[in-house]
């Protein structure tokens, strides 16, 4: 029996809609090779009827993306992107195509491919067969388009059509804390963290295959902007003194590192912080992705950003309470003049910081963009160059007194 046709769903703004759709993917009431199978047919009979077909995807972007504080992640609005079968467009429809003959063969395989090794097949493929050479990839960057917008129509994740990054989970130590994995036949692995001593557990990039659960008493999560930091914590025994778990974020954090910040958000049940540089990159970028997704990701962030973390720092009050080194912002340094720029954008048209509950955060934006300074979040140790847990110390006396946002 074929499978019952599925409305045609139109992005929703709230978390209800954006999780029914989801929901409803994997809940096998229509499966994605029939949805693509059945996009295919339905351009090809709009060909025999002379009519050209049209391709519609959900517009990843700033301006089409919806912040609602309680929902705590970008969700889009309904715009859509169309690509119309024309002199113009051809070749973007037709690789397309190709692209998800190759996802559908994963697919129904039980393959799985990063998108730069997709990039070869498809290579390949051309190569051996001298039809395909009108479609020919000039770069990884085309057919990583291709891809976005396959995932995009479809409204389906990347990792659904089995392409994953080639990458993990940010590095993560804790005496308090036991990971057990269900592997793809079915069978489980049990990893406890405390058994690994100053060696970090890095999980892949599945990070809902993982289950949690505290041994003892865990506090509290901290992530941390820089890997580098994050082992010194550790290294200096931090997670031997504080009941903790503690994460490097590894600068701008990938999906597998939001993923995986999220399911520590939803088991565990315990506050996040996250700790960093005080400047416009690390607020917009790293941060706000963090918690609130991106909006290259907005069918995505569901899953991939943990909304409950907090920004710990570094804040600028920090600067002042402890007389920490920064450096001068320059208007004639285009690098500088660029993170300026991005700020005034980001209070201007970014719907997070435009959201009155987020008012403390951009007022940090508007601290940095007066002040034109920046300050590193290495800058604490100072402080009190020869105390080797100055850092440590810092961090907990924030958490404890509240100075977070």
């Amino acid at each position: 029996m074929p499978a019952k046709k599925v409305k045609k769903t139109v992005s929703q703004t709230t978390k209800k809609n954006v999780a029914r759709l989801h929901k409803r993917v994997r809940a096998g009431q229509k499966t994605i090779p029939d949805r693509v199978e059945e996009r295919c047919w339905s351009a090809l009979k709009d060909l025999q009827k002379k009519k050209s077909p049209v391709f519609q995807a959900v517009k990843c972007s700033l301006d089409n993306s919806h912040y609602d504080f309680n929902t705590g992640y970008l969700v889009p609005r309904g715009k859509k992107v169309s690509s119309e079968l024309n002199v113009s467009s051809v070749q973007k429809i037709s690789r397309s195509v190709f692209m998800m003959e190759i996802l559908l063969n994963n697919i129904r395989s039980g393959a799985v491919n990063t998108k730069r090794e997709l990039y070869y097949i498809a290579k390949g493929m051309i190569k051996g067969d001298s039809f395909y050479s009108p479609l020919d990839f000039d770069s990884q960057n085309d057919s990583d388009a291709v891809i976005d917008f396959i995932c995009d129509m479809f409204e389906v994740y990347r990792e659904e059509m089995n392409c994953f990054a080639n990458d993990r989970g940010g590095q993560t130590y804790s005496k308090h804390l036991i990971v057990t994995e269900t592997l793809d036949d079915g069978s489980q692995a049990e990893v406890d963290l405390s058994a690994l001593g100053t060696t970090p557990f890095q999980p892949k990039n599945k990070p809902q295959q993982f289950q949690l659960r505290a041994k003892g008493k865990v506090d509290y999560c901290i992530v941390i902007e820089s890997e580098g930091t994050a082992n010194t914590l550790v290294a200096n025994g931090m997670t031997k003194r504080h009941n903790c778990i503690i994460m490097g974020a590894q600068g701008v954090p990938s999906n597998a590192v939001r993923g995986w910040c999220k399911t520590i958000q939803d088991q565990l049940k315990v506050p996040i912080y996250f700790y960093g540089d005080l400047d416009a990159y690390t607020l917009q970028n790293i941060y706000r992705t963090l918690k609130a997704g991106s909006a290259a990701s907005l069918i995505r962030n569901a899953d991939f950003s943990a909304p409950k973390v907090r920004f710990l720092g570094l804040l600028p009050e920090d600067v002042t309470n402890h007389s920490l080194d920064c450096y001068e912002v320059s208007d004639k340094d285009p690098v500088e003049l660029r993170s300026l720029k991005k700020a005034k954008d980001a209070l201007a048209n970014d719907p997070f910081f435009k959201d009155k509950k987020n008012k403390l955060l951009a007022g940090i934006l508007k601290w940095l963009i007066k002040e034109k300074r920046r300050c590193e979040q290495q800058s604490v140790f100072s402080t009190n160059p020869k105390n080797p847990r100055v850092l440590e110390e810092f961090i907990v006396k924030k958490i404890k007194s509240g100075s977070y946002i």
